[in-house]
């Protein structure tokens, strides 16, 4: 260990560190009782890792195998000690998992928190993994102890929650951690006796609570008081008891998915879910399985209530705890489900699995392949079920994973099958209602032969396209796109149960089937007559617009701009271009209302001087007017918004 390290150091918290603490002992979490919940779990987990360890490196146990975590209430002291004989922690480790608390993600929890604008949104801290802070919500001052194996000094980090923390070299003679918390007053005080937690028969209920099922035992001391026996063995009622110090374990430790299903309460399940991946919130969906077969293993997965704050994230990683016959191997692991269903969080535990096994392994393991695309199809069978029989929970789970569903739907050819009847829209159909592409279907008209959408930022943008008036006044139903990443699940779906999917803004809208042929005619005589000053219009515009077309989808709009059925959208095109992917363009086609008053202008000013500049002015307004309702900013604002005023104030003439 370095010189640096030997000497008792002070160090500042960084400022976010500093706000996080500031909140967490200032009642951001009104069910304070849970910080031992969090402190456990965290003993559990390094527990987990260095018994996954040692599989390849005994040496790392020290000669101490037997593995437990160890309560001890002092009422002398005033503190609470939580220790463990796990892997503990080098200098610079605890300087990045301890001191430095942006680790934690605390940023973005910050964030969040003031964006909720509610102090007490307790959820919060499960999400983005600052538990070991809770400690500060009871503990005036926080003491770890922690000496990593291997290591021939410990590490004493202390902090009263003020925004600095000191860090020394200190002797212990176990690895592991030992965290000693001690307690605010009025956490030890009898005044409120449900939160004394000094009190062995508090910690004991709120262990059976919260950390039954944690698979190390969890011990607390406990004072035996027997009376005396006289030589008959019976019991000498008039003498006074002896006192004897007791070690008890509290906890079951009894895996709870190797139970029957039946036998497992709901509150059971979730206290696992939170004990294992320290969320504070009750989870969605439990989908408890055991199967025997070609491959022995029991699954319990669930899908959380809420998305981690950085789900949609490149760094998010997320994935399945892997045990074999009860023993830890993994955690994380993301080669057994899809990438679109990251979300999923839980375990699988089969004998199958080789206590050793590397993420090489993994990957060619058969055995994991087949698991994977049992539970794949297990998930994508409960989220159908939940979608027909409990239509408002399916929709709560869509607002959470609905993204991370379509992008399965374009990211993965062989999936899109599976996925294409859990998606949901919003349409025109209903303003507070979602729509699944089955529902659509039903509702279309004989005459319809294509799935209309049409996409935008949210719903008053779309349905203020121009592109929307025809539809809307012939009441064809249209499904509104939102997302970014909606088009290109559209665009990978291509067709559903044979109707192929069609833009309202994207080539033509094969209206033939539902207009009447005079429709059509009308529209072919018109741009035939006028074939002249389309012509003109579209060489002034040359460079900005592929094509001019007299439109047959507007009804009280001038303008539209629509793109080429062979190329991309332009929604798709600013899509691309915030992603810094400029090179993909739209083609642009200008469409023009022929019933128009503009359009009569317009004619007026070509039969008097085509080469005039208010003719010229007029196809830039117009262009640029199409480009606004699109919403994108014109290639010259300031010109364009030169020649309107100039414009207005002709007019006012």
């Amino acid at each position: 260990m370095s010189q640096e390290a030997s000497n008792k150091q002070t160090k500042v918290f960084q400022a976010e560190t500093k706000q996080l603490l500031d909140l967490m002992i200032h009642s951001i979490y009104t069910n304070r009782e849970i910080f031992l919940r969090e402190l456990i779990s965290n003993a559990s987990d390094a527990i987990d890792k260095i018994r996954f360890e040692s599989l390849t490196n005994s040496d790392l146990l020290e000669n101490n195998g037997d593995f437990e975590i160890f309560i001890l209430p002092d009422e002398t002291t005033n503190t609470l000690t939580i220790s463990d004989n796990g892997m503990g922690m080098t200098y610079t480790e605890v300087i990045e998992n301890i001191g430095t608390i942006a680790k934690s993600g605390t940023k973005a929890f910050l964030d969040k928190i003031q964006t909720a604008g509610a102090v007490a949104d307790a959820e919060l801290i499960g999400q983005f993994g600052v538990g070991f802070y809770s400690a500060f919500m009871v503990a005036e001052k926080v003491t770890i102890l922690t000496r990593a194996p291997g290591q021939t000094m410990g590490i004493r980090w202390e902090s009263n929650g003020d925004g600095t923390y000191t860090i020394e070299e200190c002797s212990k003679d176990s690895r592991g951690t030992t965290i000693i918390l001690t307690l605010k007053e009025e956490y030890r005080s009898a005044e409120h006796p449900e939160e004394n937690f000094l009190n062995n028969y508090n910690l004991q209920n709120l262990i059976k609570k919260y950390s039954d099922y944690i698979r190390y035992p969890i011990k607390m001391n406990f004072i035996k008081k027997e009376k005396p026996l006289d030589a008959d063995g019976k019991v000498i009622e008039d003498a006074t008891p002896t006192e004897t110090l007791e070690v008890r374990t509290i906890n079951s430790m009894a895996p709870l998915w190797t139970k029957n299903k039946n036998d497992i309460t709901q509150d059971e399940y979730y206290q696992l879910y939170k004990n294992l991946f320290h969320d504070w919130e009750n989870p969605l969906e439990v989908i408890h399985s055991k199967v025997e077969g070609t491959v022995e293993y029991i699954s319990l997965l669930y899908i959380p209530s809420h998305a981690p704050f950085d789900f949609y994230q490149r760094e998010s990683t997320t994935g399945i705890r892997l045990y074999s016959k009860n023993v830890f191997i993994m955690d994380n692991c993301q080669d057994l489900l899809p990438d679109y269903l990251r979300f999923v969080r839980g375990l699988v535990d089969s004998p199958d699995f080789s206590l050793n096994i590397s993420r090489e392994l993994l990957q060619q393991s058969q055995q994991l392949k087949l698991i994977g695309k049992n539970l794949e199809k297990s998930l994508l069978k409960n989220l159908e079920t939940m979608l027909s029989k409990d239509r408002p929970k399916y929709e709560k789970f869509w607002q959470e994973y609905g993204k991370a569903v379509k992008t399965g739907i374009y990211s993965d050819y062989q999936s899109r099958d599976k996925l294409k009847n859990l998606l949901l829209f919003s349409s025109s159909h209903a303003a507070e209602e979602l729509t699944t592409l089955q529902d659509y279907t039903n509702r279309m008209p004989e005459s319809q032969k294509v799935i209309y959408y049409a996409a935008g930022k949210d719903r008053l943008s779309v349905e203020r396209l121009p592109q929307m008036e025809l539809l809307r006044d012939k009441n064809i139903e249209v499904l509104y796109l939102f997302d970014r990443v909606d088009e290109f699940a559209i665009d990978a779906l291509h067709e559903y149960e044979g109707k192929k999917f069609q833009s309202i803004s994207r080539g033509n809208l094969d209206l033939e089937d539902i207009d009447s042929p005079e429709t059509k005619k009308d529209t072919e005589a018109m741009a035939k007559e006028n074939e002249t000053l389309i012509k003109a219009i579209k060489e002034y515009l040359t460079g900005k617009v592929t094509d001019v077309k007299i439109s047959n989808r507007l009804k009280s709009s001038a303008v539209c701009l629509v793109s080429d059925d062979s190329g991309i959208s332009l929604s798709m095109e600013q899509i691309l271009s915030e992603m810094n992917k400029t090179m993909y363009k739209a083609s642009r086609i200008l469409e023009i209302n022929p019933d128009h008053e503009i359009f009569g202008v317009l004619k007026t000013l070509h039969q008097t001087d085509p080469e005039s500049e208010s003719f010229k002015d007029y196809c830039d307004l117009l262009y640029g007017q199409a480009l606004l309702m699109e919403g994108i900013t014109p290639d010259d604002p300031i010109s364009f918004a030169n020649k309107l005023a100039s414009l207005m104030a002709r007019s006012s003439r």
